[in-house]
């Protein structure tokens, strides 16, 4: 019989001695690194130790104290885009990061701002941002702080005065690349990877040694397209293994994607690094590779040693992906009893719905069973390969795919309680139309998903798009990894909700797309502590402790790749000034309520655009959607159809075409469309917008809900 080791609870009780334990002083080494999980009092990496565990000894705010939890101090930020980092606390001092790659530092204790960091990203680079202009935090390492900013630059900071030490870049500029992942230290040599499989660039890993900013080493996920070697650690194994596995294809002018643009994780006694690797470009593997092939690493964990890049093992969720299915989702790594057998394993719940177990000392599959309602694969196969619903691949007939491509779990992190052996999970609940985008088409710099779009169109029926919207929730799941099941579930009524902290207070902290942060029993699910936090929370917290004290810190602040995307199926959260709020027991601090924007209200009866509206719905989409939403329903970015911008022909093409808000990162379209469709896409939102009057309850025009 499976079940979790005895010992494994007892090493959380025993750790809970050590609660109150004093920071340890000294340099951020391999050591101190190594030995994280001591230091109870820090979190010095992104999901606090290598393990990724996100789970906590700290235990003075516990399930009976919690209701006394109160905010310590607070902070606010100049960008009101999405706030997705955890903090970082070492030594008195707390480093979090905000959208657009902006850095601070603060006493841990007091709030006192010690310094900040603009590394002054160009506004138009926010358009080569899928998933908005966001940043998952630093690393430490050596007296110094290591940032990734979202133009591709690897940047070393110092520790104390926030001064930039070396900066390099790290993608082709030129190529739509980005970076919001936050960077691991491992032996010296920042780790760091990048986004941009949507826009089409080929993805990979690289290391720069930590004190200089040269690059040690570097490991591709896909192959070159050119056939040559890259002169990288890669090259042996895409000779090897990978290349046979990518058929002709649009890949050799895409790059194939396969982005490294979260997950890492390590184990110092096995020396392997654990990479997430993402999804192909473009998605459609009839496409990117004629309907063909595994596409190695595409959806892959990969195994590589950390001092060269040499590839080790691998195992891929998703052979020959077409649905978005990333495996860069967080990485867990725990101890496990399994049969009666100690493992050393690896966690992970990527997009395509499956919780995996594997050995993380070679990679095998020890088990895997769906985390949520899938339709694409009824289970995993003896040979670890999915026994794939034919209907799934839809390259005849359209088909609603469960998970959709905002997966079953998305970037928030996970957390492990080994007291309580399970793992929570900030799941999602739904699925997505899939269908084949029939005559290819390539737009450089720009989405290519090889998909057909029109079918994310939302229907104009009222009744039909609420239940659309009923099918999409969010959840928050406590999965035993050793049964392979749930022992608990709840319920969100929003689906893009927050990353998850656990710890050994037997809670678990998770904010919502409402802006609650709430504290939940480890063992059974039930809510014994909320705040308000005015605005919707995507990030997960951290805790650490001074003087005895513990503290618990999360940033607010809404956004997101479905906040862009799907806006419609979630509450109407405008753009409001990041937030880190930091609590504490006792805490009597007071934060000023958030102001609530102005309603927008636009007179369409004298707009008559000359474009055609039928012309412009395939336009919107392909060019507009992926920021302003399906059917221009986006309240998060600027809500077209309450825009003032299309009320008039030129002032739409100042912005489309000529470039107006370029700084503001809606850069000009003029390489792809003329001034004639640009007036078919206005003509398209004007359309859009008088259905949203149309349906306003009092009759009136539509204030941009």
């Amino acid at each position: 019989m499976n079940r979790m080791s005895a010992g494994l609870g007892m090493a959380g009780s025993l750790l809970l001695v050590a609660c109150n334990r004093a920071p340890t002083a000294g340099p951020m080494d391999a050591a101190r690194l190594t030995a994280a999980d001591a230091d109870t009092a820090a979190w010095m990496t992104t999901g606090r130790t290598y393990s990724e565990q996100r789970y906590s000894p700290l235990a003075a705010i516990n399930a009976t104290t919690v209701d006394k939890l109160g905010l310590a101090w607070s902070a606010e930020f100049d960008t009101d885009r999405g706030q997705e980092a955890t903090p970082l606390v070492a030594d008195g001092v707390l480093y979090t990061t905000t959208a657009w790659s902006k850095v601070f530092a603060f006493d841990a204790k007091t709030g006192t701002s010690l310094w900040s960091y603009d590394p002054k990203v160009d506004g138009a680079r926010g358009f080569s941002a899928c998933c908005d202009v966001v940043n998952r935090g630093v690393a430490l390492w050596g007296g110094k702080v290591y940032l990734g900013a979202l133009d591709g630059r690897l940047i070393a900071l110092d520790a104390k005065t926030g001064a930039e030490v070396w900066s390099v870049v790290t993608v082709d500029q030129s190529k739509p690349y980005t970076i919001t992942g936050a960077p691991r230290v491992v032996k010296g040599k920042v780790l760091i990877g990048n986004g941009g499989a949507e826009y089409g660039v080929r993805g990979y890993l690289s290391a720069y040694d930590a004190e200089t900013g040269n690059l040690v080493w570097r490991f591709y996920t896909t192959p070159n397209p050119d056939g040559k070697p890259d002169g990288a650690a890669s090259d042996s194994i895409m000779a090897a293994k990978a290349g046979a596995t990518w058929p002709d294809g649009v890949w050799k002018t895409s790059g194939g994607g396969g982005t490294v643009w979260d997950a890492m994780a390590y184990d110092p006694d096995l020396n392997l690094l654990y990479v997430g690797v993402g999804n192909g470009s473009p998605w459609n593997r009839m496409q990117r590779s004629g309907g063909k092939g595994d596409n190695l690493f595409l959806s892959s964990i990969v195994a590589l040693r950390p001092d060269n890049g040499q590839y080790v093992w691998h195992y891929q969720t998703t052979p020959g992906e077409s649905w978005d299915f990333t495996a860069t989702q967080h990485i867990i790594l725990a101890d496990l009893t399994l049969d009666g057998k100690p493992r050393k394993v690896l966690m992970q719940a990527p997009k395509n719905g499956f919780f995996y177990v594997l050995d993380r000392t070679n990679g095998a599959l020890i088990s895997a069973k769906p985390y949520v309602g899938i339709n694409w694969a009824t289970g995993i196969g003896a040979d670890g390969r999915p026994i794939e619903n034919p209907a799934a691949r839809y390259e005849k007939n359209f088909m609603i795919v469960a998970p959709g491509p905002f997966g079953g779990h998305n970037w928030h992190p996970m957390a492990f309680n080994p007291a309580e052996g399970l793992v929570y999970i900030p799941a999602i609940v739904g699925g997505f139309p899939y269908g084949d985008e029939g005559t290819p088409t390539h737009h450089e710099g720009a989405v290519n998903l090889g998909i057909n779009l029109l079918l994310a169109t939302l229907p104009d029926d009222a009744a039909t798009r609420a239940a659309m919207k009923a099918t999409l929730k969010g959840q928050l799941v406590a999965w035993d990894p050793v049964k392979q099941e749930a022992r608990w579930t709840v319920e969100h009524p929003y689906y893009w909700n927050a990353g998850v902290l656990a710890t050994a207070g037997g809670l678990v902290f998770q904010g919502d797309a409402e802006g609650r942060l709430a504290a939940y029993a480890a063992k059974d699910g039930k809510q014994l502590w909320s705040y308000d936090a005015g605005n919707g929370v995507v990030a997960a917290p951290a805790t650490y402790s001074i003087g005895g004290e513990q503290y618990l810190a999360v940033m607010v602040g809404y956004g997101g790749a479905a906040a862009l995307f799907t806006a419609w199926a979630l509450p109407n959260q405008p753009r409001l000034p990041g937030r880190l709020l930091v609590f504490k027991l006792g805490g009597t601090a007071t934060v000023a309520p958030y102001p609530r924007p102005a309603p927008v209200t636009i007179d369409l009866s004298t707009v008559k655009p000359a474009g055609d509206a039928r012309a412009g719905l395939p336009l919107y989409n392909a060019f507009c959607m992926a920021c302003h939403g399906a059917n221009a329903s986006g309240h998060y970015l600027p809500d077209l159809k309450t825009s003032p911008t299309i009320l008039s022909p030129e002032t739409f093409k100042s912005v489309i075409i000529d470039g107006a808000r370029t700084a503001k990162g809606m850069v000009s379209f003029s390489r792809y469309l003329n001034a004639g469709q640009a007036e078919s896409v206005r003509a398209y939102i004007v359309s859009e917008a008088r259905k949203a009057q149309a349906e306003a309850p009092s009759g009136k025009p539509a204030t941009g809900k």
